[in-house]
């Protein structure tokens, strides 16, 4: 599932034969050739905005789960190799990250800094890199109790030195789980903004396209949602799924089973 997924954002514009951003047909088409998945109140053709929709949820959950992925496990294995005062602060800006309402306070801040991708974004890393802190820092705090850790930093091993060549290697597999767990969430989070309207409304997301069928009169009355509602939240939900699937596979295969 996820490499159609994949297949289907990097060639949207290869597989789709109509633009999804203006009209190419009546408006509200069952699916039919030409337009397979329908139209929506517009005339847009579904398929191409899914195709395109793709690109966008993609795009988010990627760049989310690098910059807070990588960032946050950054952190916690500074963190918890060095101790001390740095890693009490360290601990209570996770501590306070983690205690805040993640929904309502993304709707706020989504709201204040404007919709565009690269706010929703840095929303969305703000309230993400603190579960692989966490987690690293965790495993950190184990690692570095390993004698041959021990040896290298008697022997004069700096602090990069050992992150770069045992702490990095060691917990990278951890930091993969991770970022795959944090690239379904964003996917999600950047939904749920969308669909309460707070998304980029020039972006097309998955979200989007359910947020403007829902806001349409008698979609619950009419079939119309059978093809307009439908099939975006069957591809969102794919997604989501096929990286949930992905991310217990590599929990199994790295003996992680409960990160």
């Amino acid at each position: 599932m996820l490499l159609i997924l994949l297949f289907m954002a990097v060639f949207a514009p290869a597989i789709t034969i109509f633009p999804y951003n203006r009209s190419s047909g009546p408006a509200l088409s069952p699916p039919a050739a030409p337009h397979v998945l329908g139209t929506n109140d517009l005339g847009v053709d579904l398929w191409s905005m899914i195709c395109h929709g793709a690109r966008v949820s993609l795009t988010i959950g990627l760049g989310t789960a690098l910059l807070a992925g990588l960032g946050g496990s950054a952190i916690g294995i500074i963190s918890g190799y060095k101790g001390g005062f740095f890693d009490e602060v360290v601990m209570r800006i996770i501590d306070m990250t983690v205690a805040l309402p993640n929904l309502p306070v993304m709707i706020v801040l989504a709201a204040f800094f404007g919709p565009s991708l690269l706010n929703i974004i840095l929303v969305l890393v703000l309230f993400s890199w603190a579960a692989p802190a966490r987690m690293v820092r965790a495993a950190t705090l184990s690692l570095k109790q390993q004698p041959y850790i021990q040896a290298a930093a008697h022997y004069g091993a700096g602090t990069f030195y050992l992150l770069r060549k045992h702490f990095l290697p060691e917990l990278f597999p951890l930091i993969a789980v991770s970022m795959i767990r944090l690239t379904g969430r964003a996917i999600v989070a950047e939904a749920s903004l969308a669909f309460l309207g707070l998304g980029d409304p020039t972006t097309g997301s998955w979200g989007l396209i359910i947020n403007h069928a829902t806001s349409f009169s008698g979609i619950y009355f009419t079939p119309f949602w059978k093809w307009w509602l439908l099939y975006p939240w069957l591809f969102l939900t794919m997604l989501v799924t096929s990286l949930a699937f992905l991310t217990r596979e590599f929990e199994d295969a790295l003996g992680e089973k409960r990160i």
